[in-house]
C-alpha cells in the first residue's frame, strides 16, 4: 500500500502542478493557481501519515517505509526548485513570460550552479535521515528496524555520489569553446616582424 501511495503522491505532484499552472496562465485566475500549488505539501503529509499509521497497526518496517521517507525528504528539498523551474517554462511557452534562465554550462558558474543542488541533496537526506530516525525510535527496541537505518546509509551514499559528481565540475571546468574561440586571437601577443 505505501509503494502505491508513493506513485499516486508523484502523480498527484504533476496533476496539481499542471493544474495550478493551467489555472494561473491560461484561465487567468493567479490566485486559484496559487492554491492548488499551496496544497502539494498535503500530498507528502498524507505520505507520512499514513506511513506512521501503517507502523503502528504492527506492520514491520521494510524497504517501503525507507522508500516513503526518503521521497518526501526529495520532494522537500527539490519540490520548491522543480515547480519554480516549470512554472517558468509554462509562463514562458503559453502566457509570454520572459524565457527562463538556463543553468551555466561552463566554468566556475556551473560548478556553484551543481554545488547548490548538492545542497539540496544534503537537505534531502538530511529530512529523510531524521524520518527514518523517528520511525526507529517508533518502532522501538523489539521492532526490526535493519531497513530502516539501511535507507540511512542508501541516504548518505546518495550524497557522498552527488557530492563527488558536484565536485568535478569545480576540478574539471568545462571551457565555453565560443569564448576560447573569440578570446584565443586576442590573447595572442602580437607578432613581432623584421624589418
Amino acid at each position: 500500500m505505501i509503494v502505491v501511495l508513493i506513485v499516486a503522491c508523484e502523480v498527484g505532484f504533476w496533476v496539481l502542478l499542471a493544474v495550478g499552472l493551467a489555472l494561473r496562465y491560461l484561465a487567468r485566475m493567479p490566485r486559484s493557481g496559487a492554491a492548488v500549488l499551496l496544497m502539494e505539501p498535503l500530498l507528502e503529509l498524507i505520505l507520512l501519515i499514513v506511513t506512521a499509521i501503517d507502523l503502528k497497526n504492527g506492520a514491520p518496517a521494510d524497504w517501503k517505509h525507507g522508500l516513503a521517507a526518503v521521497y518526501i525528504g526529495f520532494t522537500v528539498a527539490y519540490g520548491h526548485y522543480t515547480i519554480k523551474w516549470v512554472d517558468g517554462h509554462f509562463s514562458h511557452r503559453f502566457a509570454g513570460g520572459p524565457p527562463p534562465v538556463k543553468a551555466p554550462r561552463y566554468g566556475l558558474a556551473r560548478a556553484k550552479h551543481e554545488g547548490k543542488l548538492w545542497v539540496r541533496t544534503v537537505a534531502m537526506a538530511v529530512v529523510a535521515a531524521a524520518l527514518l530516525q523517528i520511525a526507529v525510535w517508533y518502532v522501538g527496541e523489539g521492532g526490526d528496524t535493519g531497513s530502516l537505518h539501511e535507507w540511512q546509509l542508501t541516504a548518505l551514499r546518495i550524497v557522498a555520489l552527488h557530492g563527488v559528481i558536484a565536485l568535478s565540475y569545480l576540478i574539471w571546468q568545462k571551457k565555453d569553446p565560443g569564448r576560447t574561440a573569440v578570446t584565443g586571437e586576442a590573447d595572442r601577443p602580437p607578432q613581432k616582424t623584421l624589418r
